[in-house]
């Protein structure tokens, strides 16, 4: 059983950066393409950005240039740094791990506010 754990969620000031982090536990991590999504209620869920096993990443078009994804293999963590914040970005992030199956974290939230 792959268990995800998140952390580095907060309030920040509109221009502000966060880095959010997720620790995987119970799997062979370098072996899953990780990723973060948030959804805001009501609202679509949002492939903010992944990575996969090999290190390639993709990012939203909404978030690319102030994101960024990395992966510690060593240390089974993945990465969401998070520059030039919005209150747009403003809902919960969600870290995922897959490879055959998809799992999922409990959620973050990141609140953008002055």
């Amino acid at each position: 059983q792959v268990q995800l754990v998140e952390s580095g969620g907060g309030l920040v000031q509109p221009g502000g950066s966060l880095r959010l982090s997720c620790a995987a536990s119970g799997t062979i991590f370098r072996l899953y393409a990780m990723g973060w999504y948030r959804q805001t209620p009501g609202k679509q869920r949002e492939l903010v950005a992944r990575i996969t096993s090999g290190g390639n990443t993709n990012y939203a078009d909404s978030v690319k240039g102030r994101l960024t994804i990395s992966r510690d293999n060593a240390k089974n963590t993945v990465h969401l740094q998070m520059n030039s914040l919005k209150p747009e970005d403003t809902t919960v992030y969600y870290c995922y791990a897959n490879y055959r199956s998809v799992y999922w974290g409990q959620g973050t939230q990141v609140t953008v506010s002055s």
